[in-house]
């Protein structure tokens, strides 16, 4: 997609912090963190959102999923981390690219 921010980040055209990357994903740190460590891992090809993935996916999304540890580990959080896939506006997407937030250390805002 053209006019998406992250397709253009992935195609560098736009600059990011790249923290990973490999032939399903692109990883990089997010530019207004809500964390100490405050990552964001997209997929290559453009899913708009997570109900819009569909069976073909499935193991992108495992892939995905399977990744997060390994990151917030070689990211130091040894001690845990948490993810967030926001959903369409009325889950809080802002950005129309599938995307899953990695954030943790020790400013990670609570729910409470």
């Amino acid at each position: 997609m053209s006019d998406c921010l992250f397709c253009k980040i992935i195609d560098g055209v736009i600059p990011s912090t790249r923290v990973f990357e490999d032939d399903l994903i692109y990883v990089f740190k997010d530019i207004n963190p809500k964390a100490d460590v405050h990552l964001l891992v997209i997929p290559k090809i453009h899913i708009a959102r997570l109900d819009e993935a569909k069976a073909e996916h499935a193991e992108l999304l495992a892939h995905m999923m399977l990744s997060l540890p390994k990151l917030a580990l070689e990211q130091g959080l040894d001690t845990g981390f948490r993810s967030i896939i926001n959903t369409g506006p009325g889950g809080g997407q802002e950005v129309d690219h599938l995307h899953i937030h990695i954030l943790g250390g020790k400013s990670l805002p609570s729910f409470k």
